[in-house]
Formats: C-alpha cells, structure tokens, sequence
C-alpha cells in the first residue's frame, strides 16, 4: 500500500527556516529519522520509506507554494496513489505554535498551498496535519509573519514536536483515521 506525505513549502535559501515551510522541516526530520534522503524529481524532491508494509513517499514541491497543487496531482498519478492515502503537512495561522491537529477535511482558510491543491484536485477531502504556527503578527504583516523565520526560542518549540509529527504520520497510514484523530487532537 502507498501513501504520499505532502510536506508544503517554498524552495530556496530565502525560504529556509521560515514558517510557512513547516511542511519541509517535517519531511526532514522524518527522512533523518528514517535514515532515508531526497532526490530531486519532477515537480518536487522526493524519498521513499517502508513502515509496517507501507510504502511512504515523501514529496517536498519546487512548483513554489501558490503552485502545490500541479506537484500534489502529478505524483499522485505517478505513483497511483488514491486521495484518501495522501496527507498534506501544512502551517496553520489559527493554532497556536506548536499546536497539531489531524484534519479529514476543510478549507483552505487563505493558504495558497492548500487554495492550489484544491484547484487542481477539484475538492477540499484530504487529509491535513495543521501545525499552528500562531499569530503574532501586526495588522496586514501576515505575510512578513509567514516568510519570517523562527526565532531561537520558537525553533525549540518547533523541534520538540517533530517525533509527535512523525508519530502522527505514521499512524495516518496504519490507523482508521477517527481514531487517529481522537488520539490526536484531543491533546
């Protein structure tokens, strides 16, 4: 069985390290825990990982964030991977840093990324893990907040919570996704 973990992100050095890349910082450090490393491929950066007879590819799009959703499509026929076995890892405005909620479905509350990929795939039902990345920003700044990058302290937050996204992956794939959502979420 095959599934296709969707880190969202901008390519490049100056999108390193920032908040709206969440999705690549989570990619990452699965890819280093599993001992595995991308490769660069049409319309994104990919790795493959086994997990309890699973096969895992990882995705990080070059197609730029406003753009995920050619990246999303293209693999997903590639590698003949239904809608219900993907899972988009997103930054979240709404929740506060550090947060993470696993989402069946929803809007895409002003994320380009997730604007694109429902464009593309012509509907909002997919799977998402949402990790918050707050909201301290001024009036108009949010998209100075979203390209800014973390500061010391919220670089700490962010890392003490990789192992839980990675759990939370794993279980989307060996789980019914209730469940994997009240084990989750609750917390």
């Amino acid at each position: 069985m095959k599934y296709l973990i969707v880190g969202l992100g901008n390519i490049g050095e100056e999108y390193e390290n920032t908040r709206h890349n969440i999705g690549f910082w989570i990619l990452d450090a699965l890819a280093r825990a599993s001992n595995i490393s991308f490769s660069e491929k049409r319309y994104g950066a990919t790795a493959e990982m086994k997990f309890a007879g699973r096969t895992f590819i990882l995705l990080k799009p070059n197609t730029f964030m406003n753009l995920s959703g050619r990246s999303v499509q293209y693999w997903m026929q590639k590698e003949k991977i239904e809608l219900d076995k993907v899972l988009i890892l997103v930054d979240d405005l709404a929740l506060p840093l550090g947060k993470i909620r696993i989402r069946l479905k929803g809007g895409d509350a002003g994320h380009n990324g997730l604007k694109s990929i429902h464009q593309i795939l012509g509907t909002q039902d997919y799977v998402r893990l949402r990790f918050g990345i707050g909201s301290d920003f001024p009036r108009g700044r949010q998209v100075d907040y979203v390209l800014g990058r973390w500061s010391a302290e919220e670089e700490d937050i962010v890392n003490s919570k990789m192992e839980l996204c990675i759990e939370m992956i794993k279980a989307f794939a060996t789980t019914e996704i209730g469940q994997v959502m009240t084990k989750y979420n609750r917390n």
